[in-house]
């Protein structure tokens, strides 16, 4: 990685030729553009490190949930009892017709 210079060389540009000037301009614009792939390239990479580890999370989660209820249901409880446990917590759903 290159070192980042915070304040452009003031000198050099005000004395500078106008074909030196646009040597400079162009490359700091190929330098912006590189940095925006690399910003691409890292968001990407970002995106699907998170992507796999919601997919781990939401497997541990399930897990979890699964022993849980086998273990309800080696304590004696049926499955349609957990069935309707959890029908109880959620809120009645309105079917009206407006």
């Amino acid at each position: 990685m290159t070192k980042y210079q915070p304040q452009p060389p003031w000198e050099f540009l005000l004395s500078a030729s106008r074909n030196s000037l646009q040597s400079y301009e162009l490359t700091r614009l190929s330098h912006a553009s590189n940095l925006r792939k690399e910003i691409g390239t890292l968001l990407d990479q970002w995106m699907e490190e998170n992507a796999a580890a919601i997919v781990a999370r939401w497997l541990i989660e399930q897990r979890e949930h699964s022993l849980r209820a086998a273990d309800t249901l080696a304590d004696g409880v049926c499955a349609s009892d957990n069935f309707f446990a959890d029908a109880a917590l959620r809120p009645p759903v309105n079917r009206e017709v407006a």
